[in-house]
């Protein structure tokens, strides 16, 4: 079962998400298996889309984010025929129209709302969410993995953010240092290695790890598992855990860090030419798989 079309989605329009409910489990999957579900704009509002109809269904008791293919997410599209930053968008927040505008405030507003602003409102999500991550969990990745309740990882997994690379200091959605220990979030950072799904559940930042086989059975297991209990009461718990994080400074840090990434990019656009300092998706690509040992 397909979301339904954005205001800015054309007919034409991929289904860039899926969705359909299951024992009152919404279940969402980026569905760009082709590109690694890396994320254009349209995913995303249409992954927008997916979340308020499982908010609004209230017969879905928990919100499974997974993705299609090898990969949850290889992060952003920077590169990919179907990248989309040129079109106007349908905005979540009231932010102006980036697609008119010119400096850095083509690039502030877009990611304000895209990127920053959907992640915000996707953590707030009343009802319980996990990710379901198998294979490659990078930069965008992360993000998207980070809004959600719990992280269940296959044995095969890996959590990467290599965007030091481009002078910009982690993704948008900045929770490294919440996340993991910060002498660990600074080597994930300056090194921009792998790290394993079993190395990130010894950190916390994974709540279980299970064979790549086992992976949707364990996460349908665990979210009937919530299901069970009352709705409000989960909605009430969820939001205390929320309150703390943000009583510890999450809030206020990814404010000021969103602001460093936005000089990240201005200062590359000034001195390069480009918002990530000349490094396309083919680069990055070869970059991660020349560190990995692949190429």
């Amino acid at each position: 079962m397909a979301t339904e079309a954005t205001q800015t989605d054309a007919p034409e329009t991929p289904e860039y998400v899926t969705y359909r409910v299951e024992d009152k489990i919404a279940w969402v999957m980026l569905n760009r298996p082709q590109y690694s579900n890396a994320q254009n704009y349209r995913l995303l509002n249409q992954l927008d889309d997916a979340f308020r109809r499982a908010v609004d269904d209230d017969e879905v008791k928990v919100i499974v984010l997974g993705g299609e293919g090898k990969h949850f997410s290889a992060g952003h599209d920077i590169g990919t025929p179907e990248k989309d930053s040129q079109f106007e968008r349908e905005r979540k927040d009231l932010w102006w129209d980036h697609s008119n505008k010119g400096g850095a405030e083509r690039q502030y507003v877009l990611e304000q709302d895209g990127y920053l602003g959907l992640c915000r409102r996707w953590q707030a999500i009343p009802k319980p969410t996990i990710a379901m991550v198998q294979g490659g969990c990078i930069a965008g990745g992360l993000m998207l993995a980070w809004v959600c309740d719990l992280i269940i990882a296959s044995d095969d997994a890996f959590f990467q953010d290599p965007v030091v690379r481009m002078a910009s200091p982690g993704v948008e959605y900045f929770a490294h240092a919440f996340e993991l220990p910060p002498r660990v979030a600074r080597e994930l950072l300056y090194l921009g290695e792998r790290m394993p799904a079993e190395r990130a559940y010894q950190y916390g930042m994974v709540n279980r790890v299970v064979p790549r086989a086992e992976l949707r059975a364990e996460v349908a297991r665990i979210a009937g598992q919530i299901a069970a209990h009352e709705r409000f009461g989960l909605a009430l718990t969820k939001q205390a855990v929320n309150l703390v994080e943000d009583l510890r400074g999450k809030r206020t840090a990814m404010d000021g860090v969103f602001h460093m990434h936005h000089l990240a990019h201005a200062h590359n656009q000034l001195t390069t030419g480009h918002l990530v300092g000349g490094l396309d998706a083919k680069a990055m690509a070869a970059a991660n798989k020349k560190q990995a040992g692949e190429g």
